[in-house]
C-alpha cells in the first residue's frame, strides 16, 4: 500500500522546486525528480533526466529572471496541483504568463510526473520573431476568438 505525503511535505518539495528553477538550477532541479519521471508539455512527452533536462535547458535558454507566483493550489494524496503566474524576461521584453502544472510524487519524495499546461500561442507572442512571423501568430489568435469577443 502507498502511503501518502503530508500536505505539509508536498508544499514545501514543491516550493524548494520553484527556488531552485527561480536560481537556473540545474542540477537542483533534477535532483528532486525520479530517474524514471514523465515530463507532460503540450504537444509531447519527454522521459527520465535526460528528458527532464532537456525541458530545463529548453526553458532557461529564452525565460530569464523568473519569477513564479502561486495563484492557486491544491493538494490530494500526493498529487500538487498548482495555477502560477511566470514572470520573466525574454530577450529583454518582460513578459508574464498564467500556466498550470500537475507535480506527482512517489513515496521517495521524488517526483515522477509532472504536467504543464500552458499556451503556446501566447508564449510563441512574446518570442521575438519578424514581421511576418508576429503577424502569422497575431492572425491565428485573432481567429482563434473568433465569436468568443463579438
Amino acid at each position: 500500500m502507498e502511503t501518502s505525503l503530508s500536505e505539509a511535505q508536498i508544499r514545501e518539495l514543491a516550493k524548494t522546486l520553484d527556488d531552485a528553477i527561480e536560481k537556473h538550477n540545474v542540477q537542483e532541479l533534477v535532483s528532486y525528480f525520479s530517474k524514471e519521471c514523465e515530463i507532460y508539455l503540450p504537444g509531447i512527452i519527454l522521459y527520465g533526466h535526460e528528458g527532464l533536462k532537456k525541458a530545463i535547458r529548453w526553458m532557461f535558454r529564452y525565460l530569464k529572471e523568473i519569477a513564479l507566483i502561486p495563484v492557486t493550489i491544491i493538494i490530494q494524496d500526493n498529487i500538487f496541483f498548482e495555477e502560477f503566474i511566470v514572470k520573466a524576461k525574454i530577450a529583454g521584453s518582460d513578459i508574464e504568463l498564467r500556466q498550470s502544472e500537475v507535480l506527482e510524487y512517489d513515496t521517495d519524495y521524488k517526483v515522477k510526473s509532472i504536467r504543464l499546461y500552458f499556451d503556446r500561442l501566447e508564449l510563441a507572442q512574446a518570442f521575438p520573431s519578424n514581421f511576418i512571423d508576429r503577424m502569422l501568430i497575431r492572425r491565428v489568435n485573432k481567429a482563434s476568438l473568433k465569436g468568443l469577443l463579438e
